[in-house]
């Protein structure tokens, strides 16, 4: 019988066909880039005060400064009020400027926002300030609810009908809902379709790389993960400069997501599926047709022999994600994993939405950001080569909560060395998500593998749900988001010590068990099949 393996090596382990397949795969982190970090531009907030034009009925030739001296209440810095105004009253103009006006209120009709010209968000559309301003947390906090259940729902869907359908679909919808968000009505109909649009992501994410790695050496997984993602840093970069210069949220959304459709055509035409796990499917002739495929844009001839001899599974062995806690070590895996991604999660995007609270321009600093991304990502597989997984990520933990915890010892009036460290941290996490996508495909066999990506990417979601809506407990003190988003990560690194190290190990296919106590190895492609079957025991 003859392994994927044995024949990989004879139709090339990281040839033509391999590269082409990691290319195309890089345009869809582009996209991702746009969805998951798009809201820091389209939810800009701008200066605004409250709507006070009653009292121009009054004094039609009043100018802006005058209008706001009279009819709004100043702060104890010294500035207008945001959220506050004087209640308008039925006085002559001339009554009003020598007593003033000493009863506030909420805002009446609305807010008017100091933008610049052209210049739009879901923020000045949908009055999303003041009592309303928990909108932009909450948006994205259901945009990340969004991730979560793509990654429950895609990463199942991906084991058991083919990493292919998934993503195609994925980038169909992502067209569909990323575009259709320009139309957005209000910020009800905003937020739904940001939800859908994050559970497109996670099929995107979670999937995309698992093909290219599949296809290719293991000795090569690590390269086409890091590869592919380290694309979301120059969607980042085209991002900024895109927003920069639209600055009209509506327009800016169609501008970005409307080349999707052609993309998915090039997907249609050239993304293959995963031959690997259409072997432990069981469908061997696919498979063969996939490998003949392959071997030929490379130049190769594969064997007959070998494709005579190839051992497949049969489709009664697919995994579950409870196969998952079914095995011990899997489920210690699992378990620390999942809080690896929390942390690395929270730490990620906490910094990420955080962006427009470090002082500088915020086009300037998600610019940096990517161009911090860019060798954060490339430079992790070069450590993850020589240090190995396990430390890589947990030094990576380590460093980038202390970037967090070390950002609220520096003053507020040196926004350029809280830029720096913010940078510094952000570098960290950056490297944190490339390693763990890597690290986490190693620890799961092939049966298994997308189950286990999406049960801990859930994990992840839940801490990009929980990130924005972190942020609100400054309202207590200032401090509370950042010491949350340096300590969890910290403690993740430390138990990320207790994992296994993948380097220059062979990728699984099958769930290995401990070996029985008679001393013989009981051979890994039974073991899930022992653990599917049923429990006799008595009816209740």
């Amino acid at each position: 019988m003859s392994s994927f393996a044995e024949i990989l090596k004879e139709i090339g382990a990281f040839g033509l066909f391999q590269k082409r397949l990691v290319a195309i795969l890089c345009i869809s982190s582009v996209f991702v880039a746009f969805d998951v970090i798009g809201q820091v531009f389209t939810g800009m907030n701008f200066p605004h005060h409250c709507n006070t034009d009653w009292i121009l009925d009054r004094g039609p030739n009043l100018t802006q400064e005058r209008q706001k001296r009279l009819t709004l209440p100043l702060n104890k810095d010294g500035q207008f009020e945001s959220c506050k105004m004087f209640k308008p009253v039925d006085l002559d103009l001339e009554i009003i400027e020598a007593y003033g006006i000493n009863a506030t209120t909420a805002c009446i009709n609305g807010s008017y926002f100091d933008a610049p010209k052209d210049a739009s968000s879901i923020v000045t559309e949908f009055s999303l300030v003041c009592d309303r301003s928990s909108f932009i947390e909450a948006s994205q906090a259901v945009y990340m609810a969004g991730l979560l259940v793509g990654a429950l729902v895609l990463g199942q869907m991906a084991d058991r009908f083919g990493r292919r359908f998934v993503v195609l679909l994925s980038l169909l919808l992502l067209f569909l809902f990323g575009v259709g968000s320009a139309f957005s009505p209000n910020v009800y109909v905003y937020m739904v379709l940001k939800f859908l649009g994050g559970i497109s992501i996670s099929g995107i994410v979670a999937n995309g790389f698992v093909i290219g790695g599949e296809w290719s050496d293991s000795t090569k997984f690590a390269f086409c993960t890091i590869i592919c993602h380290s694309f979301f840093p120059i969607g980042l970069m085209i991002l900024s400069g895109v927003a920069y210069l639209i600055r009209n949220w509506r327009v800016l959304q169609m501008v970005l997501f409307g080349p999707l459709l052609p993309v998915v055509g090039i997907f249609y035409w050239i993304l293959p599926e995963s031959a690997r796990w259409q072997i432990t499917q069981g469908r061997k002739k696919e498979a063969i047709k996939a490998i003949r495929r392959a071997a030929k844009v490379n130049g190769r001839e594969v064997p007959e022999d070998l494709l005579d001899k190839l051992e497949v599974e049969g489709t009664s062995k697919r995994g579950s994600m409870l196969d998952i806690f079914r095995i011990s070590y899997l489920r210690k895996r699992a378990v620390i994993m999942s809080f690896v991604w929390f942390g690395t999660s929270l730490m990620y995007y906490g910094l990420s939405l955080s962006v427009g609270n470090f002082g500088l321009d915020i086009y300037l600093t998600q610019f940096i950001f990517g161009v911090v991304e860019l060798p954060a990502r490339l430079g992790t597989l070069v450590l993850i080569q020589h240090f190995g997984r396990r430390k890589c990520q947990a030094g990576m933990l380590t460093f980038g909560g202390a970037a967090c915890l070390v950002i609220l010892a520096i003053p507020e009036e040196l926004p350029v060395a809280v830029t720096v460290v913010a940078v510094l941290g952000k570098f960290a996490a950056t490297g944190c998500f490339s390693i763990v996508y890597v690290y986490t495909a190693e620890l799961y066999p092939t049966i298994l593998r997308q189950n286990g990506v999406g049960l801990n990417s859930m994990c992840a979601r839940v801490a990009g749900i929980l990130a924005p809506l972190i942020r609100l407990l400054d309202v207590y003190h200032h401090t509370i988001p950042m010491v949350m988003y340096g300590t969890i990560p910290i403690a993740a690194g430390c138990l990320c010590l207790l994992l296994p190290e993948t380097h220059n190990t062979e990728l699984q296919d099958h769930a290995d068990l401990p070996k029985p106590e008679t001393g013989t190895v009981e051979d890994p492609r039974k073991s899930l099949e022992k653990y599917q079957q049923p429990v006799k025991g008595t009816k209740l």
